[in-house]
């Protein structure tokens, strides 16, 4: 998830790493990355992406996107139809198109575990308002801001949504969101990282002081490498893209990887190339080259 905002701006050509295996599955972040700034799908990156599954790359999104958001690629799936959403707490069945994604994998967040990290985290940051996600539900606090105009199941202290008992309990947690209205993004996810420990994942993929909190291990790079083991493809075999810290792990991991030229310093210095920005269709750009045998 991000808003419409830039981290920093280029436009160039593709600065690609060298090419190694042949790639069998290409890996992509939605927000700032395959989506334009007005989250549409280009027509050059709807050609780019039916152009890799006709050559048999797999093509997956995996975004921090719930899959009651996914409606903006569910037609430009092909293939398996999948897509990872919540930084990796669910793999989500596209091919029911909107409204009706089935879930495939769930990695939810221990109800204990989002306890512990919510109230470390109002100690180390007070302040601090929450948001619960769910496979269908979204719960919040009063004050939790409306940041992505969502109409909550109920409002109540996130202690209360997420104990033994209350509404929510019939449907797993995928993420805890966790908003301070006065923190610096990188200061506030450093220091609940801190706070919260190995207790859950804490990331962000907003230019806001908005962190994604979930299960411990759960990350866009671990389920990716579940779902590559189940199809027989190693990480050398994954070109994989991204703009915002929630993409670290999975360009650190897949065997090429490219940071757009929106991206956050810390997706900069871990991809092992570079490409330019969402708006300039960076993701189509790498495609091409690839299945031009450019790269």
């Amino acid at each position: 998830m991000r808003d419409n905002e830039r981290v920093t701006s280029a436009i160039r050509e593709p600065e690609t790493p060298a090419a190694t295996t042949p790639p069998r599955l290409i890996a992509t972040d939605l927000d700032g990355t395959l989506l334009r700034d007005d989250k549409s799908v280009s027509p050059r990156t709807v050609a780019a992406l039916a152009a890799a599954e006709e050559a048999g790359i797999e093509v997956f999104f995996v975004t921090g996107r719930p899959a009651r958001w996914m409606d903006v690629v569910s037609d430009h799936v092909h293939g398996h139809g999948l897509a990872i959403c919540g930084n990796g707490a669910a793999v989500v069945d596209l091919h029911g198109g909107p409204g009706a994604h089935r879930f495939v994998k769930v990695r939810e967040l221990p109800r204990n575990n989002a306890l512990e990290a919510v109230g470390l985290l109002r100690d180390a940051a007070p302040g601090t308002v929450y948001a619960v996600e769910q496979t269908y539900g979204f719960y919040q606090e009063p004050a939790y801001p409306k940041l992505h105009m969502e109409v909550p199941d109920d409002l109540a202290p996130a202690e209360d949504l997420l104990a033994d008992g209350s509404p929510s309990t019939a449907e797993p947690v995928l993420k805890i969101l966790a908003f301070h209205p006065e923190m610096e993004p990188d200061a506030f996810l450093t220091l609940a990282r801190l706070a919260v420990g190995e207790r859950a994942t804490v990331t962000r993929s907003s230019p806001s002081a908005l962190l994604e909190i979930s299960g411990p291990d759960v990350s866009k790079a671990s389920t990716l490498a579940l779902c590559c083991a189940e199809r027989g493809i190693s990480h050398e075999e994954v070109v994989a893209f991204g703009d915002m810290p929630n993409d670290v792990e999975m360009l650190t991991w897949a065997g090429r990887s490219y940071a757009m030229g929106n991206a956050h310093p810390d997706v900069l210095a871990a991809a092992s190339g570079h490409t330019v920005a969402n708006n300039d269709d960076g993701v189509a750009v790498v495609i091409e080259r690839l299945l031009n045998g450019r790269i």
